[in-house]
Formats: C-alpha cells, structure tokens, sequence
C-alpha cells in the first residue's frame, strides 16, 4: 500500500469526523419550534406566584418561538396588585396571548375578567362565566353601600334595536359610594376594565357593569354580547377556531397560524412552587408562630442551635410572605403581641390573665390579619382559634411543669442538704463537726452539742451547716 493511498484515507477520515461534528454541533443547537403553541395553567386565587408564573412563561415561549400562548384560567379573583402586573405582562406580551376559561364549569372572576379582557384572543369553554370584578374588599366597608344585583341570565335586556344581549348602556347607574375611598377605587378598577375592553374592541358596556353592578355572564351570552370571541370545548378546539385571525400585537397585524401545530404545557417549577406556597395566608401565619417559638426555645435553652436556626429562618420567610401578601399590620401586631404574652406567661409566678390576654389578642389578630373577603385570603376562624388554643396548651403544659417542679424539693447542690439530719462526731478546737449523709460538715448550732447529739440543718452558710438539734 503506497504512502499517497495512505494519506488520501486519513484526509478522507478527517473530512467525516469533521462533518459528524458539524451534525453533532447543529443538532445541539435549539432550534426553533414550527407551529409550537404553549398553554400556561392558573388554577385558583390571582396572587404573586401565578403573575410570576405568567411573566416567566412568556419569556420562554417566546424564546422558543412559540407562535401562540394559551393561558388556561379558573379563578375567583384575587390580589389587585398581581392582577395589574399580568395584564401589563400580556399588553406588552412579544407573541399572541390567548386566554381560555376552562374546563367546563370554570370561572374567570373578578379579577379573571381583566385577563380576558386584555388578552388577544378571548374564549371560553361551555358552562363557563365571568365577571363580577367589583373590588370585593370594599363591599361591606363602612358607609359602602351594597351594589344593586346584575340582570339575572334567564332575563337577558333588550338593546335598544331590539336585540336580545348585553344592553349597550346599564339601565340605572348605581349609587356612588358614600366612601370616597371605596368610590375611587371602584371608578379606576371601571376606567381600567373600560380601557382594556376599547383597546381589544370587546363590549365595553358590560365592563362597566362587571365593576358597578357585578355583572356576570355565561360562556354562550358572553359571545352574543361581544364579550369573548370563541366558544370552544379545549385548546385543540380553539387552536382551529382561531387559526387565520388577526391580532394587534405592539401596533402590528399579526395573523395566528396555529391550526394543528404543536401543543406544549409548562408546568410552574420550584420556584412558583415555593411561591405559591408562601403567598398561602394560613403558610404565613404557621411560619411566623414556628419562627417566634424556635427563637424562644432557642434564647431559653441555648446551645442546641437547631431552634434558633429553623425559628430565623421560618420568620423570616413569614414575614416575607407577608410583605407579598395585602395585611392589616394591626392584626399583625394583634398577632405578635398574643404570642408575646402567652410566652410571658411561663415566666411568671401567676398563670391566668398574661395567657387569657394572649389568646384573645392573638384571635382578633388573626380574625384582622386578612379581608377575608378576598378570594384566596381569607383565614377560616376555626383555623386562628385551633392555632391559638395549640399555643396555649403548649405555653400552659410548660408553665404546669414549672410549677410543679418549683414545689418540689431540691435535689442537688448545697440547697439540697436543708432539711438533712447529722449526728455530731468531733468537737475540737476548729469547731463542732457533725456528719452529713457520709459528709464531714461544720456545724453552728445556738444549743450546747456532744458527740452523738443529732440535728437537723436549718440553712447552709458557705461550708458551715446552720442547725437546729433534734430532741
């Protein structure tokens, strides 16, 4: 075999190990999905973990290329705050953003009906509703009066040429709360619905009435007013209904392709995991009570460390949900001060009133901590007042043992020897010497002593016993 041969195949074998790795490398390289829909979920009271959910599955469809996001919803509401930030997460959205209220018996309440109403495409499945987006925590405030009941469903109104659907106007304009605060909240929260229902064409009127009148409308009367623009069974459904519709997206006519293409369902990692855990009112107040009694163990008892490091860090997070979380910082304080007082207790001689005080403050606090009637918030009183009475039959088993290991007798160190008999043994020039349960002590003892003498100790004097004798 000639040495030209030779070359030729090692060239030969560096060109094929050379174009496996040019393979190898572009197969790693992500590329972009064709036809790729992703579907979000949120299932259940809007707070900080589902618009961080949102904000984070944006990002990584849009990253992937996904030509549509369905955001699957059923919700009774939630937090204003994480409400807001979705929707300004969907305005400024880089792809389509389609929200479905389903499955069948879903709802997209209060707060759900500002999603659908920003969204870019808006649907629902059959036996689905939405609206009623009155700030649910400013009914029942003082001088807040209730708001007048919506049309009910089996009596639709009648528009004014003479369709039957959402009417084009409400009827009587509701009463302006005698609350300035609770008018102007209501009047944003009706502005800002408005002003997403014009952004997206969608009726505007029956925004209006989700916030003044509570207004409420199922799947099939949504569509017949112009509320939602598709009715569909699931996402494949809806995928097909929409395919070849066009959307504004940053001012730009974007036509959906989307028939068929791929469906793919992120699911929240740890970290909304974690979240949505700590945005769990009865979490919050659990984490506080195991932080403040960690740190009690640990300042009473020190040295262990495990307390007092699980109590930081179980406070910490506590607090830190509830700064995520809308308190009343005088339920929280309510809640401090109870638990205060019932660890106050074990350290003083007379149990009853510091407890009772404590149990009482710790229940009002709780009752406040929360509105309940926030969807997702609210802390059930029966849960506060299992909390409490826990934490006072602990607080109360502790100061019992302290009581009854107060009245019992000392068992060690020199206090122990009171109350002991000694027969006296020596007398010399050092003193009178008396044994002591096998131990030589010094006896002072104001009556005469002999040898044999008993007595019994009244008090301990340094390393003289002070004694009394025994008849």
């Amino acid at each position: 075999m000639s040495r030209s041969f030779l070359i030729r195949i090692r060239w030969l074998l560096y060109a094929v190990l050379l174009a496996l790795g040019f393979v190898v490398l572009l197969q790693a390289q992500p590329q972009p999905a064709e036809r790729l829909v992703v579907v979000l979920r949120i299932d259940g009271p809007i707070g900080p973990a589902a618009a961080d959910f949102l904000r984070r599955g944006i990002e990584s469809a849009h990253q992937r290329g996904a030509r549509l996001l369905v955001l699957g919803i059923d919700t009774p509401g939630g937090l204003d705050t994480s409400m807001r930030a979705i929707v300004k997460d969907i305005l400024a959205a880089p792809l389509p953003v389609a929200t479905f209220v389903a499955p069948e018996g879903a709802r997209a309440a209060s707060a759900g009906t500002f999603i659908v109403y920003a969204s870019h495409i808006a649907a629902m499945a059959p036996a689905t509703t939405l609206g009623a987006a009155t700030p649910v925590a400013l009914i029942g405030a003082p001088g807040t009066p209730t708001p007048p009941p919506a049309p009910q469903p089996d009596q639709p109104a009648e528009r004014p040429d003479g369709e039957v659907g959402v009417p084009e106007r409400p009827a009587a304009a509701p009463a302006p709360p005698a609350d300035p605060r609770a008018a102007k909240a209501i009047s944003d929260a009706a502005a800002y619905l408005r002003s997403l229902a014009q952004l997206r064409g969608r009726n505007a009127d029956f925004a209006e009435q989700a916030v003044l009148r509570a207004a409420s409308l199922s799947s099939e009367e949504a569509l017949e007013g112009g509320v939602i623009d598709v009715i569909a069974v699931d996402v494949p459904d809806l995928l097909r209904q929409i395919d070849g519709r066009t959307v504004d997206l940053a001012n730009v006519k974007t036509v959906l392709d989307v028939a068929g293409a791929t469906i793919e369902t992120i699911e929240p990692d740890w970290r909304n995991r974690v979240l949505a855990l700590l945005s769990n009112p009865m979490v919050a107040v659990a984490l506080m009570m195991i932080g403040i009694y960690g740190l009690f163990i640990e300042f009473t008892s020190p040295g262990f460390g495990v307390p007092g490091v699980v109590g930081a860090i179980c406070l910490l997070l506590g607090l830190y949900a509830l700064h995520m979380l809308p308190v009343n910082w005088v339920g929280v304080g309510l809640l401090l001060l109870g638990m205060t007082l019932m660890i106050a207790e074990v350290f003083v001689p007379r149990f009853g009133v510091l407890g009772l005080g404590g149990i009482a403050a710790f229940i009002f606090g709780g009752l406040m901590l929360f509105d309940p009637e926030v969807p997702g918030l609210g802390i059930p009183p029966v849960v506060i007042v299992t909390m409490a009475v826990a934490s006072a039959a602990l607080i109360f088993a502790v100061g019992g043992f302290a009581l009854r290991a107060r009245a019992r007798p000392t068992v060690s160190g020199t206090e122990e020897l009171v109350g002991a008999s000694a027969t006296i043994f020596a007398i010399d020039a050092e003193g009178t010497w008396g044994d002591v349960r096998g131990e030589r002590w010094r006896i002072r003892c104001d009556a005469p002593l002999a040898v044999g003498d008993r007595v019994r100790v009244a008090a301990v004097d340094g390393l003289t016993l002070v004694a009394v004798k025994q008849d």
